[in-house]
């Protein structure tokens, strides 16, 4: 495996896409193409959470497939030291910006698609919590000018959405929010203010604004989450089904927010091992078959290395 990191501002070193590149060889692909997922970690747009990262990277290489996590835009984590106190806007992690970066993800590993050996036209984005708001919004948007800047929408396709407990609807969310002083500090992290208007809030939550171009979604989210409620999944996945777009959702009965991979790849404690919801991995595997199957032959005979 070779890894890259490749900084998507010259002078920032905060946004950074990590390249995991499956080594090619001539007793697998032969110089074959692999798909590839963009991956964007949760923490509330504050951070980009480490348990999001590359465990869930080494989940999707042992499919097969290149994984990109991306560590987009966010406030910083003085937020958290300091408690929320004194937060002032800081315009560089608002709306659009997060997701414009997951388009400039795009853009690289399509435009590196033949280095890297990547089949552009299977190319997925996946994301956890704020993570997977960042990656609904953009499986919602990829196609209009704020992305594409006027290039051909090609680049920035998305052939696959994966969304773990996926913040989608924030107009719920502002009647139903768990912790208020977080929600005030990721909405002032997100779209500058505390105080947000309706037609702001509509135009950041994916599932209301759910077209037929929203590529084939998978969903997966707890229904113990007391933080981002499971109502923020079946929302997106009825707006999917509103508009026939393919999707899958599994809702497990036990566990809190933020699993990720949910076994010890991505713990920290043994609080966040649950074996029940670490079986989103292999149907998530299962699901992306469908779409993303390796270009493999029938059979395989030892002939084939002159033994």
């Amino acid at each position: 495996m070779k890894i890259e990191k490749i900084k998507l501002y010259e002078d920032r070193e905060d946004v950074l896409l990590t390249a995991y590149i499956l080594d090619d060889s001539p007793e697998m692909l032969k110089g074959g193409l692999r798909p590839a997922v963009v991956i964007c970690p949760g923490g509330g747009y504050f951070s980009c959470s480490d348990r999001e990262a590359e465990p869930v990277a080494m989940a999707f290489a042992s499919m097969g497939y290149h994984a990109f996590v991306l560590k987009y835009s966010t406030y910083g984590m003085d937020a958290f030291i300091n408690h929320f106190a004194d937060m002032k806007s800081r315009p560089h992690c608002q709306n659009p910006n997060p997701m414009k970066e997951v388009g400039m993800a795009f853009k690289i590993v399509k435009e590196n698609a033949e280095g890297w050996k990547v089949d552009k036209n299977r190319v997925a984005v996946c994301g956890f919590s704020a993570g997977a708001h960042n990656a609904a919004m953009y499986s919602t948007n990829w196609f209009k000018e704020v992305i594409t800047n006027g290039e051909d929408e090609e680049l920035y396709k998305p052939a696959a959405c994966i969304l773990g407990y996926c913040l989608s609807d924030y107009i719920y969310m502002k009647d139903h929010n768990t912790d208020k002083a977080f929600f005030d500090a990721s909405n002032l992290s997100f779209f500058g203010s505390k105080d947000v208007s309706d037609e702001q809030l509509k135009e950041a939550s994916p599932a209301l604004n759910v077209t037929e171009k929203n590529p084939p979604t998978f969903l997966w989210a707890t229904s113990e989450d007391s933080l981002v409620p499971v109502q923020h999944t079946l929302r997106m996945a009825h707006a999917l089904a509103d508009c026939k777009v393919p999707f899958e959702v599994h809702i497990f009965e036990n566990g809190p927010h933020a699993l990720s991979v949910a076994s010890q790849a991505s713990a920290c404690a043994k609080n966040q091992i649950y074996p029940d919801v670490a079986k989103w991995v292999s149907l998530a595997e299962a699901w992306l078959l469908k779409r993303f199957a390796l270009n493999l032959p029938d059979s395989f005979s030892y002939a084939e290395l002159g033994i």
